[in-house]
């Protein structure tokens, strides 16, 4: 039995707070308290550390989802418990949509979620041994999808995981589609409860989920007509749809037993962009937006012109890779015209590292610094990804074997420049379990690390002091 008793009731800074004591009993330890911001509410009302919240407004907390939607509340009541089992309920006023300041060592409370499918073109499936440990998770959670953007398949959630989403108005969702042809999604996700995507999506949008979709492209299997078919689909549901985001296969050398797939070429991805053109010619009249965007994969292989920076509507897909090199070249190009001409008094060198299919581009910027700053050197190292086989290239899966196997023995000058994309997220960690300090060491080179923005890199680049 659970005994309670109000000991005192003290205010702080405007907010009552009741403290509740009670006998230990057995707590929700998934909500636990890794963080609280300096001056919220939070810490006004003595939350700390360590601390467990139980419920708000007499709301269990399950999820991050869940907390969110009762923390938008104005009044609110919190259940709190402390590392020596004494509960607090506190009470907080506060303006709508304000924040208490707080964070959870488990980001979305609950576990995530792991994906059930088996995907012909999973690029999990076709990864190494002995890489970062948490790359081999296969997530399919919404909370993820609107927390950090990640795509789900919608293949592992209830009918009453569906009303979740629309009750707690999570929005907006990124999904992968990849078909709307149920009978091909199924085959393509290797699940038979793949093929109703088309329904889902019409309920969601009926119940104004705003949702970013993605089709990756597989060559034979989803291109085509039925690449027609799936936009035209989509294209229907454009009032919750925002955008759909084509993006080619990625293969690795590590695809034993999987389905037979082939890369995009040079003449497969022409063809493919004229296909998304005289769709977005038609979309563009239609939604006064492009609604259908290729990933810069595209455009690289097929060596093209990228389309205008105004044609990607606001980049709704960046991080899919959609526009990447537009936003990128605008930026640089940008802080370029700020950048007043000189001469360096001490001839510098630096060397930078991208990926075999956005070298000519990042090298073409480059020159345009140095034609400004004079004894200025850059050194545009393109790194092919053979960990992965040789088809991979894109900047972000070079891992740090491939970049000491190109680089070891070679003068990088003053030092090294990567993209953040290469390193796990807020960590100095490379695919392959391996560090920016071991890099270092074994390269004898500073390096830095530079954002992926084209001002940024401007800045790294000029940045001697460092």
């Amino acid at each position: 039995m659970v005994k309670l008793y109000i000991y005192d009731i003290i205010l702080v800074a405007g907010t009552k707070k009741l403290k509740v004591g009670v006998f230990l009993k057995e707590s929700n330890s998934k909500n636990v308290i890794s963080k609280v911001a300096p001056g919220s509410i939070a810490e006004e009302v003595e939350i700390e550390v360590g601390d467990i919240l139980l419920s708000i407004n007499g709301e269990k907390i399950e999820d991050i989802i869940e907390y969110k939607f009762y923390l938008s509340d104005e009044y609110l009541e919190l259940e709190i418990q402390k590392p020596d089992g004494e509960q607090w309920i506190i009470e907080v006023d506060k303006d709508y949509d304000e924040d208490l300041g707080i964070e959870f060592e488990n980001p979305i409370i609950d576990e995530a979620k792991s994906c059930k499918n088996k995907c012909m073109f999973c690029f999990i499936d076709q990864l190494p041994n002995n890489m970062r440990k948490s790359l081999y998770f296969k997530d399919d959670d919404s909370r993820l999808s609107f927390l950090h953007g990640n795509y789900i398949t919608l293949t592992n959630m209830k009918d009453e995981d569906i009303g979740k989403i629309i009750q707690y108005r999570i929005s907006p969702i990124n999904i992968s589609v990849h078909t709307t042809d149920g009978d091909l999604r199924k085959k393509m996700l290797s699940n038979p409860r793949a093929g109703n995507i088309l329904e889902i999506l019409k309920k969601l949008a009926e119940h104004h989920i705003e949702m970013n979709c993605q089709i990756v492209l597989c060559r034979g299997v989803n291109d085509g007509e039925v690449l027609d078919a799936t936009i035209k689909d989509l294209q229907e549901l454009s009032y919750a749809v925002n955008s759909v985001a084509v993006v080619p296969v990625g293969l690795t050398r590590y695809r034993e037993k999987l389905y037979p797939l082939e890369a995009f070429n040079a003449a497969t991805a022409l063809k493919t962009i004229e296909q998304i053109e005289v769709w977005q010619k038609k979309l563009i009249k239609k939604l006064d937006r492009n609604f259908v965007y290729l990933s810069d994969e595209f455009y690289l292989l097929a060596k093209k012109a990228f389309p205008s920076y105004e044609a990607y509507d606001g980049f709704p897909q960046l991080e899919n890779g959609v526009g990447m090199v537009v936003k990128f070249q605008q930026e640089f190009y940008q802080h370029l015209q700020q950048i007043k001409e000189m001469t360096l008094e001490t001839p510098q060198k630096v060397t930078l590292v991208t990926g075999t299919l956005v070298h000519e581009k990042i090298s073409a910027l480059c020159e345009a610094l140095m034609k400004k700053i004079k004894n200025l050197t850059i050194q545009v190292e393109a790194v092919k990804n053979e960990f992965f086989g040789g088809q991979v290239s894109v900047t972000g899966l070079i891992t740090a074997t491939d970049l000491l196997k190109n680089l070891q023995g070679k003068d990088l000058g003053a030092k090294l420049i990567l993209p953040e994309s290469m390193l796990k997220s807020e960590e100095e960690i490379f695919l392959d379990d391996i560090t920016i300090s071991d890099i270092e060491k074994k390269l004898q080179t500073k390096v830095q690390v530079c954002e992926v923005e084209g001002s940024n890199l401007i800045d790294k680049i000029l940045d001697f002091k460092s």
